[in-house]
């Protein structure tokens, strides 16, 4: 059925960059519509940052524009699994961008049919996963909302888009608009000319970050039962140790990387990234498992947290069988807890070790390689006997059917 724009009342995803100006100036100045627009901020904005967006929605000429606080619903909604699961995809990326645009879509959704919006807009492109991942939630909250995609439909370039906005008095830095820069609480995305090829690396100058410190530094960080809850000694929330640990590692330039990987659409796509906190995080906790875990807890959990991040990636947070993957990786967290320290240095880290009252590793069973405790050499040559039997089973039949196959063979 198609759905009609009876009021010209439009919620617009607004984040202040280049695609989503465009959008507010098109549909208010070429479509007459009342736009109202929301940033929903899910970490990684300064409240500077915050006033800074709203004027410029403003100075574009929206009727109306809302911040959509959702930081802590973010990360207990989905961000303490991604830890647990320890979530890189393609073992590269931490889904910086793919898990906060699902929480973005969730506030856009709810808040267009509160203020009785007819319609929804968001300025992603037709050749990326984010125009699949909001307009999927779209439909399961808000389903008689019409979207509106501008920058899809319109099928425009940057540069078309500086210029549109130069023309009615909006000018871009094009220095700064050449790149699509996505800054959230868990990493933030970059996009330009060079992750269209497959052989260029983002210059210095477009990552947010410059590397400030050089001078390495040790750090210790705070896990209880899978959730990062301090930093060097002091607790607090994870959100906020988050933050903290990203101020401070990102002045190392750490966790720069380049994701490629297979988008939602079905082509390739590359996209380069900064992710320090998330990085560290990741890598330390994982670090705390394989002390704290067993060998099948930590087999299984990687299978499960691997689909957990494909499908957070692909926008089916509302899959139900999510809910059940979630139970499982917070059920392996129990004892994930102790202190992880690390040591950064220019564009890499180190992780050092761990200290945890749940350390497998310190046991009085025996030390690998030095001494054990709790068996004998005796007790070690039966077990490894036993152990062969089923390969010397196995080899057994094969000599034997190869026999038989020689009299056949020979009786032919």
């Amino acid at each position: 059925m198609k759905k009609t724009i009876k009021n010209k009342k439009v919620v617009l995803a607004f984040s202040g960059g280049l695609d989503t100006s465009f959008c507010a100036k098109y549909l208010t100045k070429d479509k007459g519509m009342e736009v109202y627009s929301a940033v929903v901020n899910t970490g990684g904005f300064s409240p500077e940052e915050l006033t800074a967006i709203a004027e410029r929605a403003k100075k574009l000429g929206v009727k109306s524009h809302e911040t959509l606080e959702r930081t802590q619903d973010y990360y207990q909604n989905i961000l303490r699994y991604l830890i647990y699961g320890n979530v890189l995809k393609n073992n590269t990326y931490p889904l910086s961008v793919s898990a906060e645009r699902i929480f973005q879509a969730i506030a856009l959704a709810e808040y267009a049919l509160n203020i009785g919006a007819d319609a929804i807009a968001h300025g992603s492109t037709g050749a990326g996963n984010d125009q699949v991942r909001f307009d999927l939630v779209f439909q399961l909250i808000a389903p008689e909302l019409k979207i509106i995609t501008p920058i899809r439909d319109l099928q425009l370039t940057r540069e078309q888009e500086v210029a549109y906005l130069a023309k009615h008095g909006m000018n871009m830095d094009w220095q700064k608009a050449k790149y699509s820069i996505n800054k959230g609480l868990w990493g933030t995305s970059i996009g330009g000319a060079e992750t269209l090829t497959s052989h260029l690396t983002l210059p210095e100058e477009a990552y947010p970050s410059q590397l400030s410190k050089t001078n390495p530094s040790s750090i210790n960080i705070i896990f209880e039962k899978g959730e990062i809850t301090g930093i060097n000694g002091d607790k607090l929330p994870p959100v906020d140790a988050i933050n903290l640990l990203e101020k401070i590692a990102s002045q190392y330039a750490i966790g720069r990387d380049i994701h490629v990987g297979d988008t939602i659409i079905g082509i390739k796509g590359r996209v380069g990234f900064e992710a320090a906190a998330a990085t560290i995080i990741i890598k330390a906790h994982h670090l705390l498992e394989k002390h704290v875990l067993s060998k099948w807890q930590q087999h299984w959990k990687q299978q499960i947290a691997e689909w957990y991040g494909m499908f957070i990636h692909e926008g089916q947070y509302f899959e139900p069988v999510m809910r059940n993957i979630e139970s499982f990786l917070e059920d392996t967290q129990e004892r994930v807890s102790g202190t992880v320290f690390v040591e950064l240095h220019p564009y890499r880290l180190v992780l050092k070790g761990v200290e945890s009252p749940y350390d497998l590793l310190q046991s009085d069973f025996g030390q690998y390689g030095e001494m054990n405790n709790r068996w004998s050499g005796e007790d070690v040559k039966g077990f490894t006997k036993i152990l062969a039997n089923p390969v010397l089973i196995s080899r057994g039949v094969k000599k034997r059917s190869a026999a038989i196959e020689g009299i056949e063979v020979h009786r032919r």
